[in-house]
């Protein structure tokens, strides 16, 4: 497994040689220059210097496209930053800043010769509609899609999503919904839950099948990151609810958020700052989705938040239960510390499977559908999403695993120009494949 090797010092080196190369070409080769001109190219030789030392990450050996990467973890790096610094002025929260940025990916619901868009509402909760425009005498798939963005920022009209789902609709004759859930800070969990689980009911009745000419034995709930936790969540919930006779034929997660009980797991150790989600991030989406107490956040960050009463939740995501050894390397489990009853009884949705899938008992596994699980070596919830596989296996379900050496949190939101990554189009790609052989 090909592991980042550069050292501090390495990381300081690489980034005076990129300073070298970035002033070599402000100063057309010779880095010398005349007198003249030797205020301009002392002040880019200065410039190219701090440009270079922010934009290097040291990344994994086995990471492609390694520079474009880079200067797209510096973006995101600059936003959060951007963050930080307006909620410590009392502009705006953290996370108010993060949804304007990505505001600006948004796209209209425009048609195309292949598919038919609408934005609309589910039972008062907006979705996006996709219909495929080819004819068949054949009833089509559907697919229930929920995007990710911690529970708090995206939508399902960013770029990136819409092409998804356009791809998912035309490849596969299906009808995508994408869910536009409320999000965090303003509500808090359950309201995602919520929102998600009543478009999915509201789909799953013969009429409205009927309506879109859908086979109600060909339906999958779908999500990534935390749109895969409440992927999971809701096709959890739907094995006890009465009122629902149509069941899912597949369920997928894309590098799903499963638990809130360690996080301290060995993949956030091992990729506390890696790009796009590092540790300190996804601890403050978890922590934003229950509360704005700051308090909580504290606790996740230390990992001393879940009290002593619940300590029998653990052997559900005890990581040296249930991560293959591969995953387990240079890391010994050393139990949970316990932290104040007052979380658990101020806060008690991350104590909630449905918050947290893999709180789920053994019982309440077994009755769910075919699943497809993708997992990315050097993303913090890479663990997460492999306890889950363990787990689904040993209740008899049949799981397809896609983990991907090379692959970092948030892949796929990279299949867009100027940000697009052969990574992100092979994972998308993997994705609708499975859907393709299993829905």
């Amino acid at each position: 497994m090909p592991q980042a090797t550069q050292t501090i010092s390495d990381y300081k080196w690489t980034s005076l040689w990129i300073a070298y190369l970035i002033c070599r070409g402000a100063c057309g080769g010779d880095l010398k220059g005349s007198v003249q001109d030797g205020r301009h190219q002392e002040l880019s030789k200065k410039t190219a210097v701090l440009v270079a030392y922010y934009v290097y990450t040291p990344l994994p050996e086995n990471t492609e496209e390694r520079w474009k990467l880079m200067l797209i973890s510096a973006g995101f790096r600059s936003v959060g930053h951007m963050a930080g610094l307006a909620e410590r002025l009392g502009l705006m929260h953290y996370m108010e800043v993060l949804m304007m940025i990505t505001s600006y990916e948004y796209v209209p619901a425009t048609s195309d010769e292949n598919v038919t868009v609408t934005d609309t509402e589910f039972e008062n909760v907006p979705v996006r509609l996709y219909v495929p425009r080819k004819q068949s005498s054949e009833l089509k798939r559907a697919v229930i899609y929920i995007h990710g963005g911690g529970w708090c920022v995206g939508g399902s009209a960013m770029e990136p999503y819409d092409l998804l789902s356009r791809w998912t609709s035309n490849k596969l004759n299906a009808v995508v919904i994408s869910v536009e859930y409320r999000l965090a800070p303003k509500y808090h969990f359950p309201a995602q839950f919520e929102d998600v689980y009543k478009v999915l009911k509201f789909v799953l009745q013969n009429n409205i099948l009927a309506q879109y000419g859908v086979d109600p034995s060909r339906i999958s709930v779908a999500g990534d990151s935390s749109g895969g936790n409440l992927a999971a969540a809701v096709a959890q919930e739907l094995l006890d609810d009465p009122e629902v006779k149509i069941k899912l034929k597949t369920q997928a997660l894309l590098y799903p958020a499963l638990q809130t009980l360690d996080l301290n797991l060995p993949s956030y150790q091992d990729n506390e700052d890696k790009p796009i989600l590092p540790k300190s991030l996804m601890v403050r989406f978890w922590s934003e989705y229950f509360t704005n107490d700051t308090s909580l956040n504290e606790a996740m960050a230390s990992n001393r938040h879940v009290p002593e009463e619940s300590s029998h939740l653990f052997a559900f995501v005890n990581w040296s239960n249930w991560l293959p050894e591969k995953f387990k390397k240079d890391h010994t489990y050393k139990g949970p510390i316990y932290g104040s009853s007052k979380f658990g009884e101020k806060y008690p949705g991350f104590l909630d499977p449905r918050a947290a899938p893999l709180l789920a008992d053994n019982v309440k596994l077994h009755g769910l559908p075919l699943t497809y699980v993708l997992t990315c070596q050097h993303d913090v919830l890479r663990d997460d999403g492999i306890m889950y596989v363990s787990r689904l296996r040993e209740a008899g379900i049949q799981v397809t695993h896609d983990h991907i050496e090379d692959a970092f949190h948030g892949a796929l939101m990279f299949i867009t120009s100027p940000t697009d990554l052969a990574v992100g189009h092979r994972l998308a790609n993997k994705y609708i494949a499975w859907l393709d052989e299993n829905l």
